[in-house]
């Protein structure tokens, strides 16, 4: 059975930054992409950027492309996710999730096409 694991958040200032590490067991890490999500209070959850299973391909919500930078290592079985220049809108709950592809498979931003989540990590950010 797959478990994902967050970590990394923490209270930060305005213009800080942070790393987000999310760990995967149980499964062949190199099968999947990997997709961040994150949920403010009283928000839904939406996208913040994924990683093909290579790492050669990523994607990025427009609000955090150019802060925010995603990637794996694949022999530790890990992705990141670095935050720079955090924001108080930044603030949410931070999720990794994982989704089964074929090498060549398009990234997805789509909860729906995602798998496994983990618990979250909190990310709050000062003004």
């Amino acid at each position: 059975q797959v478990q994902l694991s967050e970590s990394g958040g923490g209270l930060v200032q305005a213009g800080g930054s942070l790393r987000l590490s999310c760990t995967i067991s149980g499964r062949t890490f190199n099968y999947y992409q990997i997709g961040w999500f994150r949920q403010a209070t009283g928000k839904e959850r939406e996208f913040v950027a994924s990683i093909s299973r290579g790492g050669g391909t990523t994607e990025y919500d427009d609000s955090v492309k150019g802060r925010f930078t995603i990637s794996r290592d694949n022999g530790r079985r890990t992705t990141y996710l670095q935050m720079n220049n955090l924001d108080p809108e930044d603030t949410a709950v931070y999720y990794c999730a994982i989704r089964r592809t074929i090498s060549s498979a398009p990234l997805s931003r789509q909860e729906g096409a995602y798998e496994a989540w983990g618990q979250g990590t909190q990310v709050t950010v000062s003004a």
